[in-house]
């Protein structure tokens, strides 16, 4: 599921200066590009904006296969006398196709002198052990931060159709990369397209 970008040869890719106003790139002035981010992130080296989360085209198969189940689920427990277990797979439904209904906000991404920009939230390079990029251009472009956070110490920031071999040589310069694996939830809402 990884991309190797240690290897990667393709010139086009490597060799953005050919194209300088690339979008992503830091080629306005310094109040143009910090216009919608707070003064207090330090210098940005690198922006761009992207969906807060990734959008899987659901089939109306897809949406039976779910009504079934959630519908086999409330059977069972009503069948089982357990009429709290019934209404919450009822809840789960409903808020599961509210969820599949919403749209993702635009959000900015940055990697600034201090750290990294992701919405409203900044994740200082003293406060990330590590990075890696998960690059399947089919369906994953992430940047993968491992931080100090104990709750979440994963944190997934989705770049499109930015450059994956720049924002790694920008990472680079003050965050180790350390390969990592999938999670189960990362495979799980992969396969299961949520």
């Amino acid at each position: 599921m990884s991309f190797d970008l240690k290897h990667r040869q393709n010139k086009a890719f490597l060799n953005h200066d050919e194209n300088p106003n690339q979008e992503g790139h830091f080629n306005d002035s310094q109040e143009d590009f910090k216009q919608d981010l707070p003064s207090d992130i330090g210098e940005i080296l690198y922006k761009w904006e992207g969906p807060e989360f990734e959008v899987y085209e659901k089939s109306a198969r897809w949406y039976i296969i779910a009504i079934v189940f959630i519908l086999g689920m409330v059977a069972y427990a009503l069948y089982t006398n357990g009429p709290i277990m019934a209404i919450t797979f009822i809840l789960i439904g409903i808020v599961g196709y509210i969820y599949s209904q919403k749209q993702p906000r635009l959000v900015t991404f940055a990697i600034t002198s201090k750290g990294v920009f992701a919405d409203k939230e900044l994740y200082t390079y003293d406060n990330i052990f590590s990075f890696w990029i998960f690059y399947e251009p089919t369906h994953t472009r992430v940047v993968s931060l491992h931080t100090k956070a104990s709750m979440l110490p994963y944190v997934h920031i989705p770049f499109d159709d930015e450059n994956p071999v720049e924002l790694r040589e920008m990472l680079l310069k003050n965050i180790p990369e350390i390969k990592q694996d999938p999670s189960l939830i990362d495979t799980l809402e992969r396969v299961l397209r949520i």
